[in-house]
C-alpha cells in the first residue's frame, strides 16, 4: 500500500486528488515533544479518512532520557484522545536529530540509552500499538530494533530499502495534486491500534452493545448470546462490566417507569469514583433506550 505522512507544514489538502494519486493511508503528526501539540492532526485524520483513506500517527520525540519519553509518550496519547479518532495503524515514534537539538544537548547517543528511550515511549503509549520510525542510519547504527520488536518504519530515501522491515519511506518530493509529500510504502497491514483511548468510542461500543442484546432477547438466554456476540473493539474488562450491568437492569425491570425512576436516581456526585463514574453513564444510556423502545 502507498501512503503519505503529513503534518502542519502540509496545508490545505485535496484529499481527494491524494486518494486518487492511489494513495491509500496517511501518517498524520501528533506533535513533538513533550507540549506541542500538531494543531491539524485532528482534521487531517477526518479528511483522510472522508476520501476513505486509513490512517496511523507519528510523534516527533525530543526525549534526552527515558523519563522525558515517557512523557511523551503520555502526551501523545492524550492528544489523540482529545482528537476523538479512530486509527487503524499504529502509533510511530519518531527518534532522530534533524535539527540538531540532542547534538547542543549534550545527548548521550549510545546504542543503549537511545533503545532506551525508544522502550520508554513504546511502554507508556499502551495499549496502543506502537513502532518506530527513523533514518535508516538512526536503526542501523543507535536503536536496536530487534531487541524492542516493534513496527519499524525506514526512512531511507534510496530507490530500495535496505531494512525492508514494515513501511519504507522512500522520498521527500512526492508530488500530488500540486502539493508535495514524504512517499512511504507499507508492506504489510500492520496491526491497528489495540484500543484507542478516546471518550468518543465508549458510547458507541457500549451502545451497540445494549442494542444487540434488546434485538436478540425474547429471554435471558438469548440475552446471554447476544452479548457474547458484542463487538470486540472495547476491552474484555468493559464489555463484561457492561454485559452485567445491562443483564442486571433488564432482569429487574418490570415496566419504563420503574426504569426511569432508576435512571434519576443513578449517582450523580462529582465525588463518585472512577469506578462508578463509567456506570452511571451507561445506566443514563441504557434507560434511554428502554425508556424509547417500541
Amino acid at each position: 500500500m502507498r501512503g503519505i505522512d503529513v503534518s502542519v507544514f502540509n496545508e490545505n489538502i485535496d484529499w481527494q486528488a491524494v486518494k486518487a494519486a492511489g494513495i491509500d493511508f496517511a501518517i498524520c503528526r501528533t506533535g513533538f515533544g513533550r507540549t506541542d501539540a500538531d494543531e491539524t492532526f485532528a482534521a487531517q485524520v477526518d479528511g483522510a479518512h472522508k476520501a476513505g483513506l486509513i490512517c496511523g500517527a507519528y510523534h516527533h520525540s525530543y526525549a534526552l532520557d527515558t523519563a522525558a519519553a515517557a512523557e511523551e509518550a503520555r502526551f501523545c496519547k492524550s492528544i489523540i484522545e482529545r482528537a476523538g479518532v479512530m486509527l487503524e495503524l499504529p502509533v510511530w515514534v519518531l527518534v532522530a536529530d534533524s535539527d540538531g537539538y540532542k547534538q547542543r544537548k549534550g545527548f548521550d547517543f549510545s546504542r543503549a540509552n537511545v533503545t532506551a528511550i525508544c522502550q520508554a515511549f513504546l511502554d507508556n503509549i499502551k495499549p496502543l500499538n506502537c513502532g518506530v520510525y527513523s533514518t535508516a542510519s538512526w536503526l542501523n547504527d543507535f536503536i536496536d530494533w530487534q531487541a524492542l520488536g516493534c513496527p519499524v518504519w525506514n526512512a531511507e530515501w534510496n530507490a530500495t530499502d535496505s531494512l525492508h522491515r514494515n513501511m519504507w519511506q522512500f522520498t521527500d518530493a512526492l508530488k500530488i495534486g500540486g502539493q508535495t509529500f514524504n512517499g512511504n510504502e507499507l508492506y504489510d497491514k500492520v496491526s491497528a491500534p489495540t484500543a484507542t483511548p478516546t471518550a468518543t468510542n465508549a458510547q458507541p461500543s457500549a451502545q451497540n452493545l445494549i442494542h444487540n442484546i434488546l434485538s436478540n432477547r425474547p429471554g435471558t438466554a438469548s440475552s446471554n448470546t447476544a452479548a457474547q456476540s458484542a463487538p470486540a473493539s472495547s476491552t474484555p474488562q468493559q464489555n463484561s462490566s457492561a454485559q452485567n450491568l445491562i443483564h442486571n437492569i433488564l432482569s429487574n425491570r418490570t415496566n419504563t417507569a420503574s426504569s426511569n425512576t432508576a435512571a434519576q436516581s443513578a449517582p450523580a456526585s462529582s465525588e463518585t469514583s472512577a469506578s462508578t463514574k463509567p456506570q452511571s453513564s451507561a445506566q443514563n444510556l441504557i434507560h434511554n433506550i428502554l425508556s424509547n423502545r417500541k
